[in-house]
């Protein structure tokens, strides 16, 4: 049963530029009809008016539940929190999960604001009351950091799509066509006609400042890239047009890149800052402490986490992240084929799989980045499929940060045997006192 079962409730519905509120009193009835409000002053006054007249009536605090709607809901939830304790926000799949309870099929936003007011006041469900906004600006900047990403991404993908039509072979010069190298002289030279009739000096000092290998290097490239560009001319087709989308696509490469280093910097000046939270900037550290993790990924499982305070076992941090398995079962059937769920934070999912696939790596010298993940991966999980291997190494990096934040202490290296052997005596030490 819900704690707010014996008090008033108020549920709302929120859109971009407007909201529906529906009001229930303590004993479940409708107080009144659903009621429309603005997302301006007036809006959020009458709206805060109208609950507490209900509090000033039933003498009693009212609990107000409106669902997470990305970023429509931010601006009433912070304007009631700041007058109403019990505000909270609901995850949409709850609510998504209550829609169908009636046979009819009946939707609106009036029907949305009674539905999660029912929800909120008799089912026991899991709450939000928001994120600090430190937490929240801090995580605002790493998904448009991920989201630049992806968009340069894109634009590399077509740009090495391009290449292949009118300079096929060119990735057999420049493995990586998005290089420092390869953009400095694809800006100048985009067409096999073009790297074949500029002047020789001037592609090699391209070559040589861009790539800092030396001349000897850089004379074989130009030989390499001479030849290529002969068969090119035979065997790719004679699109020059496309020249133009290519001088586009690498000035959109530049600007994007760019506009990355800016974001990042403003992320490190954001945290470095003095307004920060102390708290936030040691969990950060403490993250950053396991090998495998680097500074960016600790930062962005920082921000997706927020308070750890909310999660009590470290499978509820699994299940946030999304890497529980899913369940399917049904009388004696019982299904063995069960994905992950990936109900949970999409980048937090990215930036711990990153760092599950870097604890399993060497360095250039063969040394483990994270030997005992390494072992773990290379003898405990011996013949499993890769992604179930890599999911069962995001679990145990799960376990490890939710250990350092719990403890708040660095991450330490021991042997898997000795760790259970102390668990086992501080385990025995606590049972006798």
């Amino acid at each position: 049963m819900s704690k707010f079962f014996y008090s008033p409730t108020v549920g709302i519905d929120v859109s971009a530029d407007f909201s529906y509120v529906a009001i229930l009193a303590p004993n479940g009835d409708i107080y009144r009809k659903a009621f429309k409000i603005k997302h301006d002053v007036s809006g959020f006054n009458h709206l805060q008016k109208e609950i507490k007249k209900v509090e000033e009536e039933f003498n009693m605090k009212t609990a107000i539940f409106m669902e997470s709607t990305g970023v429509y809901h931010l601006s009433l939830f912070h304007f009631l929190n700041k007058t109403f304790d019990n505000t909270f926000v609901i995850n949409p799949l709850v609510t998504k999960c209550n829609k169908n309870v009636d046979i009819r099929k009946v939707k609106n936003d009036k029907k949305d604001a009674l539905s999660i007011a029912k929800i909120g006041k008799f089912q026991n469900i899991k709450l939000s009351q928001g994120v600090s906004l430190d937490i929240f600006l801090l995580k605002s900047l790493i998904r448009e950091y991920y989201k630049l990403n992806d968009t340069c991404s894109t634009y590399k993908k077509k740009l090495s799509t391009d290449l292949r039509v009118i300079f096929p072979g060119y990735k057999d010069v420049f493995s990586n066509v998005t290089s420092n190298t390869s953009i400095d002289l694809l800006s100048n030279y985009q067409t096999p006609e073009s790297i074949l009739n500029a002047p020789e000096d001037k592609i090699l000092d391209i070559l040589i400042t861009k790539s800092k290998k030396g001349a000897k290097w850089a004379q074989n490239k130009y030989l390499k890239l001479i030849d290529i560009a002969t068969e090119a001319t035979i065997i790719g087709l004679p699109l020059h047009g496309l020249s133009v989308k290519i001088t586009s696509t690498i000035t959109l490469i530049k600007a994007i890149e760019s506009e990355i280093q800016n974001l990042l910097t403003e992320i490190e000046a954001l945290i470095s800052s003095n307004n920060f939270p102390e708290q936030i900037k040691k969990n950060i550290e403490l993250i950053d402490s396991i090998p495998g993790i680097g500074r960016l990924t600790a930062i962005t499982l920082m921000a997706e986490i927020g308070n750890i305070g909310g999660f009590i076992k470290p499978k509820h941090l699994v299940a946030f992240f999304g890497i529980d398995s899913s369940v399917n079962e049904s009388g004696n059937f019982k299904g063995n084929q069960n994905k992950i769920s990936k109900r949970g934070t999409r980048i937090g999912r990215r930036a711990l799989y990153a760092a599950a696939l870097a604890c399993i790596r060497t360095n250039r010298n063969g040394v483990p980045i994270n030997k005992i993940l390494l072992d773990y991966y290379q003898t405990n999980l011996n013949g499993k499929k890769s992604k179930v291997a890599l999911v069962a190494i995001m679990h145990k990096i799960i376990n490890y940060i939710f250990a350092v934040l719990r403890n708040q202490t660095r991450f330490e290296v021991r042997d898997p045997k000795l760790h259970k052997q102390m668990f086992l005596e501080n385990k025995a030490l606590n049972n006798a006192a």
